[in-house]
């Protein structure tokens, strides 16, 4: 699968190579053409991979599962502490039949009372010493005892009352965790929708031919002068550096040189195949194979001055696309364009332009072309497709508002056309 998009300028970024370097992030049109085949990003951020939206599908499958897992045993709590049979409402009903008992017990200790008060009272007073201190003992004896049963009443009562609550309280919390179970549900139930019908769409994407742009896929151009004299040869590499979590199936580097409203010729070598080809007719210098996670691939490139080249600005656009083997596919966000002067063949070249900002050290003692400043921002307008001379207009309008030496950025990102394998 092999595929091509159309992305617009947006963003101009810093320079930080040898020749001048300014980094493009798309802005889609409404009147941008079609690209062949209906093939265009679907976004202009980079998006989950199939791969990544399966697993968000499959952990909010799981998180569902758990939640209505969680409802069933909350209703299942609430069910089992309703019944009389629960701990706390067995607890509660043995504190309320103590507490009955006590206040029977309390009820006789004072109809003891009441009666020994009674029993002394009706003593005739012919009743002796002995039985009158009879009577008043059974009165302290029974004045006793009732003191004793009220408080054993009041015991039993707080007992009571303190099963009671704790059984209200079970029940109550039964109830809310129930309800939470629920809101939770309903949570997850959303998320869960959300996830598969991201996953969906995805694949609806996928069949459809549907690319995303991929900002953890990047390329950097090192070896390129800020002049080249007419005539002459200029090799220059191009690294591609796959961020990714994944692997991606095909890589295809895209690179495009232009210069006096003319296309130069690039030619393109890797180790894999180390003879010199041209690039094709979309800008793609070759295929990378397999690009693992976290890897790199270098592409040697030749740039051909014709000695007929008039003298003028120049600029080289690069950029990356994938395609894998489950379908989808995309690319980088941004194309990075590598502005430098030609200098007629009579002329001798000039110096190197001197970075404006210190290079990060790379393999092979080459320098780093990433960006290190803030983007300065400046709008451009969509290029038309094709090798006409719009591309050169537009990055000389982007020069113009942007004061970064000589040169500036096209806007048309070229994909190859899908062929069957």
């Amino acid at each position: 699968m092999k595929i091509r998009r159309i992305l617009a300028t947006a963003v101009v970024a810093a320079v930080t190579t040898p020749a001048a370097l300014l980094c493009v992030t798309p802005a889609f049109a409404a009147t941008a053409p079609e690209p062949p085949l209906g093939r265009s990003f679907a976004g202009s951020a980079a998006k989950p991979s199939l791969a990544e939206l399966e697993k968000a599908a499959a952990e909010a499958q799981k998180a569902y599962d758990a939640a209505v897992a969680e409802e069933a045993a909350a209703l299942q709590a609430l069910i089992d502490e309703q019944s009389d049979e629960a701990p706390l409402a067995v607890a509660a009903a043995a504190a309320a039949k103590e507490a009955k008992a006590a206040a029977t017990a309390k009820e006789a200790a004072d109809k003891a009372l009441a009666d020994a008060q009674a029993a002394l009272e009706e003593l005739p007073e012919t009743a002796t010493e002995a039985e009158r201190a009879q009577a008043e003992k059974d009165v302290a004896d029974a004045q006793a005892a009732a003191e004793a049963a009220a408080e054993a009443k009041d015991a039993a009562d707080a007992k009571a009352e303190a099963a009671a609550t704790a059984r209200d309280d079970a029940l109550v919390a039964a109830s809310r965790r129930i309800h939470l179970a629920r809101q939770e549900k309903a949570k997850a139930l959303a998320a869960k929708e959300a996830a598969d019908k991201a996953l969906a769409d995805a694949r609806e994407e996928a069949e459809a031919g549907a690319c995303v742009a991929e900002d953890r896929l990047t390329v950097t151009a090192t070896g390129l002068p800020a002049k080249v004299t007419a005539g002459t040869t200029v090799d220059f590499t191009v690294r591609v550096t796959n961020g990714t979590d994944r692997t991606l199936d095909e890589v295809w580097p895209y690179v495009k040189v232009e210069a006096a409203d003319e296309l130069l010729d690039v030619q393109w070598s890797t180790a894999a195949s180390p003879a010199w080809q041209d690039v094709d007719a979309d800008h793609y210098a070759g295929t990378v194979e397999k690009l693992k996670a976290g890897a790199h691939a270098d592409v040697k490139l030749r740039l051909k001055v014709a000695a007929s080249t008039p003298a003028g600005d120049g600029v080289a656009s690069i950029a990356a696309d994938y395609g894998n083997d489950d379908k989808s596919c995309g690319g980088t966000p941004e194309f990075y364009e590598y502005a430098f002067d030609v200098v007629a063949a009579t002329a001798a070249p000039g110096p190197s332009a001197t970075p404006s900002a210190t290079p990060a050290p790379q393999a092979q003692g080459t320098t780093s072309t990433q960006p290190v400043a803030t983007p300065t921002g400046t709008a451009g307008s969509l290029a038309a497709t094709g090798s006409s001379s719009a591309a050169p207009q537009v990055a000389l309008a982007a020069g113009a508002a942007v004061a970064l030496g000589a040169g500036a950025l096209v806007a048309v990102r070229r994909r190859k056309p899908v062929t069957d394998n």
